[in-house]
């Protein structure tokens, strides 16, 4: 198994308990985070060193990557599997996966790269690549009708693990949020190439949001010390030591139960949020090639997991040049001011939550354990 950032991490260890129930006999190695240490996985490098996300961000740390790939293939081909799983991180895994199929290795690739985004054109690749995908959304399936792949609709694991009616009161009282505050969970990003971009500007818009707000207290996670650190650096870069924030190791999830409205990095912290029915802004910053890279090739009027589930413009976007302070302050304290606007959000979250919920461990379990019979393992 390969995953390369905290939310293939989740994916990967919820797999591995589901498959470790079925089959006491199997052992799990590659490149994993905590959550999959925790079950047991054997990591062989960094998950770290792969969480870089765009085009520039990866040519800079392209020989760093191409090694690590190198390196798990050979040991991967030397070892022969019953099955190679790539959870996510499709422009790393897929590659490897058609290198260990190509050598009579199964690869499964547990999340479908986002052709229904901006990269149509790889389907034929991903098609090339593996022997079945497990996907997490329910139109998915459909764009390979036509490929003859297996493709199996899992649904999302987060959908089963939050509750569809989080305890906000728990959540601020293990949080120790301040009596009678308005919270607002800033989320910018699990990766180190993430913080790059979007650090400044988080703590910009606090900052700025706060004049309007004096009342508000910025609940920030941190997925790593690396990224922890970053974000402590902004803090002191844009003499923003006295904001009422509180800087959480990890507790993503805690600080989404706790908050009236989130500012969210695009990604699956979006998806977090809708599942925790928390109203937000969505907002993203990368370098400027891979913006340009992406509009050339994107068709989808949002980025946003959840207007790409609602089928509509339902989050407010800030992308790129609209990402300023000035914006995303004005929008986050309209937000919290409207509580129309608030309610449609949440009502269309609690859609989203049914239908996503699908015992996902379960059945990608039952999918993989498939494959691996159908090649006698």
């Amino acid at each position: 198994m390969v995953a390369a950032e905290a939310s293939g991490d989740l994916l990967a260890a919820h797999l591995i308990g589901a498959l470790r129930a079925r089959r006491d006999d199997l052992r799990f190695s590659g490149i994993g985070g905590p959550r999959m240490l925790a079950q047991g996985f054997e990591s062989h490098a960094s998950m770290e060193k792969l969480a870089v996300r765009g085009y520039a961000e990866v040519l800079r740390h392209y020989r760093d990557i191409a090694r690590i790939r190198r390196t798990i293939a050979a040991r991967f081909l030397a070892e022969r599997p019953a099955a190679f799983i790539g959870v996510d991180a499709s422009d790393f895994n897929l590659e490897l996966a058609r290198r260990l199929r190509t050598a009579g290795i199964p690869a499964i690739q547990y999340v479908s790269p986002s052709i229904w985004a901006w990269r149509g054109w790889r389907i034929r690749r991903i098609v090339r690549s593996v022997s079945a995908l497990l996907a997490l959304f329910p139109f998915e399936p459909a764009l390979y009708e036509k490929t003859g792949l297996a493709v199996t609709y899992v649904g999302h694991p987060l959908a089963d693990l939050i509750p569809m009616e989080p305890d906000k009161r728990a959540a601020r009282a293990e949080l120790r949020v301040p009596a009678g505050r308005r919270v607002i969970a800033l989320l910018p990003g699990s990766r180190r190439s993430e913080l790059h971009y979007m650090a400044d500007l988080f703590v910009k818009t606090a900052r700025r949001l706060l004049h309007d707000v004096p009342e508000a207290h910025f609940l920030v996670p941190t997925a790593s010390r690396a990224t922890r650190e970053m974000f402590e650096q902004s803090l002191r870069r844009n003499e923003a030591g006295g904001l009422p924030l509180a800087l959480l190791f990890g507790h993503p999830h805690e600080a989404l139960a706790a908050a009236d409205v989130a500012l969210v990095a695009s990604g699956t912290a979006t998806l977090e949020a809708a599942l925790f029915k928390t109203p937000m802004i969505i907002t993203y910053r990368q370098s400027p090639l891979t913006w340009m890279a992406m509009r050339r090739l994107g068709y989808l009027p949002y980025i946003g997991l959840p207007n790409i589930l609602a089928g509509e413009h339902l989050v407010p976007e800030y992308v790129q040049g609209k990402a300023t302070p000035w914006a995303l302050a004005e929008a986050l304290h309209a937000l919290l001011q409207d509580t129309g606007a608030q309610r449609r959000q949440i009502a269309r979250f609690r859609e989203i939550h049914v239908l996503l919920r699908q015992n996902t461990a379960q059945k990608a379990a039952d999918a993989v354990l498939a494959v691996m019979n159908a090649g006698g393992r």
